[in-house]
C-alpha cells in the first residue's frame, strides 16, 4: 500500500522558504526515516512526496552525514565568485566614505560603476552620511540649586496686524514688512522657574538690560544668580553684555558652536512658549500676544506641571515660604 504524506506549504520551521518549495525541514526529516528506518524504496517515497528520487537521495544523503542540521536549506550563494569586488577595494570604499565622500565621487577615484559603490555603501550601512557617526548618547543633568545656572536665549517672532495666515490659511493676503520682536527668556535649571520679556531687537544693550531685570526679578524671588549659559550669539558675546555679568558677579558661558542641545533648557521652554502661548490662540496685535504673556508666565510658573519636578510647578518646588512675592 502506497501511504501519501501531505506536505504543509506554510510550515517554515523558522526558515524563510520559498513559496514554491515542495519540501520543508519537517517532511524531509519523514522521507529520510521512512527510507533509512521503515524501509522504503526511494521511489515510492519520491512518488508519496511529488518530487524526484533525485532529491530524496540528496536528503537521505545530507542526514547520514549531518543529521537533522543537514536537512535544512543552505544559502544559494556560490562557491566560487570570481568577479566579487576585492576585500583591499572594500577597505578603500569604506575608507574613502569615512571621510564623507560621495558615492560617486568614490566611483571616480577608485574607477569602479556608481552602482557598485552604492551597493557595496547599502550593505556596510553607509548609505547615508549620518550613518557615518553614531547618534550621541543624551546627557541629561539638572543643578541642584536654584540660581546655580541661568539659560539665556531669544526667539524671533513676527509682529501681528490683524488675524494672519496661520489661522485663515490665506497667504496671498499676508502683511509684507511689518518687521519682528523678540522674545527674550530666561529660564532656572533647577527650578524652571521662567522670566520672559517681548523687546524691539536683540542688541546686546537690549539683552545685557534683559539679564539686568531678569536677575532682579530672580532676586525678588530668594534666587541669586551665579551663572549664565547662553549661545554664541553677537548680542550675548557683545562687551555690553559682558560688562555686565562682571560688575553683576555672574559667571558666563557659551555654548558649542552649531549645538543647540547644550543650552536645552532655554529651547525646550521656548518650544513651550510657542506651543501654549504665541501660537495657542487668535491675536488680532502684537500687543494683545504681549498682554497674554503675562497671564501666561503667572500660569507657567505658579500652577503647570512640569514632569522634571515630579508634576510640582517651579514655584512649588522652590517653596512659596522662602518667596519675597508671589506675583509673575
Amino acid at each position: 500500500m502506497l501511504w501519501v504524506f501531505k506536505l504543509n506549504p506554510w510550515r517554515r520551521d523558522r526558515m524563510d522558504l520559498h513559496e514554491n518549495a515542495r519540501s520543508c525541514p519537517a517532511s524531509r526529516e519523514v522521507m529520510v526515516k521512512r527510507v533509512v528506518e521503515e524501509g522504503w524504496a526511494v521511489s515510492d517515497v519520491a512518488r508519496a512526496g511529488g518530487i524526484s528520487r533525485r532529491i530524496v537521495y540528496r536528503w537521505v544523503g545530507r542526514w547520514l552525514e549531518l543529521g537533522s542540521e543537514g536537512l535544512r536549506d543552505r544559502s544559494s550563494r556560490p562557491h566560487r565568485s570570481p568577479a566579487r569586488t576585492a576585500e583591499e577595494v572594500l577597505a578603500q570604499i569604506r575608507a574613502l566614505r569615512e571621510e564623507r565622500l560621495s558615492g560617486g565621487e568614490i566611483a571616480c577615484r577608485l574607477g569602479l560603476p556608481r552602482a557598485t559603490v552604492g551597493r557595496w555603501l547599502q550593505r556596510f550601512g553607509l548609505g547615508r552620511l549620518p550613518q557615518l557617526a553614531p547618534p550621541e548618547p543624551l546627557r541629561r543633568y539638572q543643578k541642584e540649586h536654584p540660581g546655580e545656572l541661568l539659560h539665556l536665549d531669544i526667539k524671533k517672532l513676527g509682529r501681528i496686524d490683524g488675524v494672519g495666515h496661520r489661522i485663515t490659511g490665506d497667504r496671498s493676503t499676508r502683511k509684507r514688512g511689518i518687521g519682528w520682536e523678540f522674545t527674550h527668556v530666561a529660564i532656572d535649571d533647577a527650578s524652571r522657574l521662567g522670566y520672559v520679556e517681548v523687546l524691539s531687537d536683540e542688541l546686546g544693550s537690549t539683552a545685557a538690560g534683559f539679564l539686568e531685570r531678569a536677575v532682579a526679578w530672580f532676586s525678588q524671588r530668594g534666587i541669586l544668580v551665579h551663572k549664565v549659559l547662553t549661545d554664541n550669539g553677537s548680542c550675548y558675546r557683545s562687551h555690553t553684555f559682558n560688562q555686565l555679568c562682571s560688575r553683576l558677579g555672574i559667571r558666563h558661558s557659551y555654548t558649542r558652536p552649531y549645538r543647540p542641545r547644550t543650552n536645552g533648557k532655554a529651547e525646550r521652554f521656548i518650544q513651550t512658549l510657542l506651543r501654549e502661548w504665541a501660537y495657542a490662540s487668535t491675536f488680532t496685535s502684537s500687543a494683545a500676544r504681549t498682554e497674554l504673556l503675562v497671564r501666561y508666565l503667572h500660569f507657567y510658573n505658579h500652577h503647570r506641571a512640569h514632569s522634571a519636578l515630579n508634576r510640582a510647578s517651579p514655584i512649588a518646588w522652590i517653596g512659596g515660604n522662602n518667596l519675597v512675592g508671589t506675583d509673575s
